[in-house]
């Protein structure tokens, strides 16, 4: 089971916004910005287009009720969505408030935030969801 894999099953503590039988939503540990949130299939795939159509479309109609939650939430221009990263092998969308388009730049310096900014933030996207 890989981390993400643990993380969706509660085997691993994350900051959960949103979850279904299917997908589950919960902070980026290393944020660019605040209400940086990431959405993962709770079924272990690697690669996003390996997905199944059905079940693809299903992950971006949940991914669309999160960054709108996360709008409400952060108010912002828009909500980036990337589909970035190979450091975890499970497929994982980055959802991203932005004002600019550097908001959503992976090369900047990441947010440090407290263990109660982080259980703040979540609350908010949460309650928005």
């Amino acid at each position: 089971m890989d981390i993400f894999a643990k993380i969706a099953a509660g085997e691993i503590p994350s900051y959960k916004v949103a979850e279904n039988d299917e997908f589950y939503a919960f902070l980026d540990i290393n944020p660019l910005v605040k209400g940086h949130t990431l959405v993962i299939p709770r079924r272990e795939v690697d690669y996003f287009f390996d997905m199944e159509d059905d079940e693809l479309a299903r992950y971006q109609q949940f991914a669309k009720r999160v960054a709108k939650a996360i709008k409400q939430a952060f108010p912002c221009k828009k909500v980036a969505q990337v589909v970035l990263g190979l450091e975890v092998a499970h497929a994982h969308i980055h959802l991203i408030p932005m004002q600019s388009e550097a908001d959503a730049d992976f090369r900047k310096a990441k947010l440090k935030l407290s263990e109660e900014e982080f259980k703040e933030i979540a609350a908010k996207i949460a309650a928005a969801f």
